[in-house]
């Protein structure tokens, strides 16, 4: 049976790891970048083609804060919150030595989630736009006690990292509000942070497939074979009960058209990046007459989606 998928998303790195531990969703809204006033990193280079950066050090580098600069600046999504999504390519020094620990990419994660064991790599990136490369220094203090021991770090220990924003997500659907006056419609409201309320009427729900664009988003338009980054909430007509919400887990989810239930791909086909819908999906086109662990048989279900980006597909 078809279902939307809810699982988060994790590191795939053998070296760096993250637990999928319960996260609280943070702002970096006032954008304070790490700069190196020190000079500190100017005894460090980089080099290298975007996503294999190559770097140097000419002296030891000893630091008791997260510093950084930026050695490309992109002109992509600005990182200003910590429940948005980041893909990065990232190669980590010994600050004493100047030996390589590791280089390795990165899956989609919400940048809590690295504030969480890895805080010095979240201030790098905090501010930062999408396509630029950021050269860091980061203390063994602003690091898990996990991951500075495999790194074989004492607590005078720093690294020098450099790392590639490849892509940044939204953190919420910010597209233009739509008016929509379709009567019998559940009603919407927004959190601060995004997280959508649903109020559905004491009405029966429509018959059909109803899909209303709340917010309209001037990115490219999600189509067959994409994986689309989403947050959602879904809840069943009869009911009113929240059955399932990325809001609630802390992370975005990824989904492809051909993976979700049909009703939810034909909403979903052909919005666009930054969109967020309403969507009524009759048992016909959701679970019809098999029941889930949290969905009876039957049932109408109510979506609102956050079209956040489309994944950037793997190298070869």
């Amino acid at each position: 049976m078809r279902r939307i998928p809810a699982a988060l998303a994790v590191i795939g790195l053998s070296a760096l790891t993250l637990v999928g531990c319960a996260s609280t969703p943070g702002s970096a809204a006032s954008c304070d970048r790490p700069t190196d006033s020190s000079g500190v990193l100017n005894t460090v280079s980089v080099s290298g083609a975007e996503g294999a950066p190559n770097v140097t050090l000419s002296a030891p580098v000893y630091v008791d804060h997260t510093v950084a600069v930026d050695e490309t600046v992109g002109s992509g999504l600005r990182v200003t919150s910590d429940m948005q999504d980041v893909q990065f390519t990232i190669t980590i020094m010994s600050g004493s030595t100047g030996q390589k620990i590791l280089t390795s990419g990165t899956q989609v994660t919400p940048l809590s989630k690295w504030r969480e064991q890895y805080a010095g790599f979240a201030e790098l990136m905090t501010c930062a736009t999408e396509g630029s490369r950021i050269l860091g220094a980061v203390p063994a203090s602003a690091l898990s006690a996990e991951a500075a021991q495999g790194w074989g770090l004492t607590g005078a220990d720093s690294i020098v990292v450099a790392i590639d924003l490849q892509k940044v997500y939204l953190a919420a659907a910010d597209g233009t509000p739509q008016y929509n006056d379709r009567r019998g419609m559940p009603s919407v409201v927004l959190a601060p942070n995004g997280t959508p309320g649903i109020i559905i009427p004491d009405t029966a729900p429509p018959s059909d497939l109803a899909v209303e664009v709340l917010k309209k988003g001037d990115g490219p338009a999600v189509g067959d074979g994409d994986q689309i980054r989403i947050n959602y909430t879904g809840l069943t007509w009869a009911d009113r009960k929240v059955f399932d919400s990325t809001w609630d887990k802390g992370a975005s989810t990824a989904v492809t058209l051909d993976a979700v239930v049909p009703g939810f791909a034909q909403a979903l086909k052909g919005q666009t990046v930054g969109s967020q819908i309403l969507v009524v999906i009759p048992p016909s086109l959701g679970y019809g007459d098999k029941t889930t662990s949290s969905v009876p048989a039957g049932s109408t279900l109510v979506f609102v989606i956050d079209v956040l980006g489309v994944d950037t597909p793997a190298a070869p």
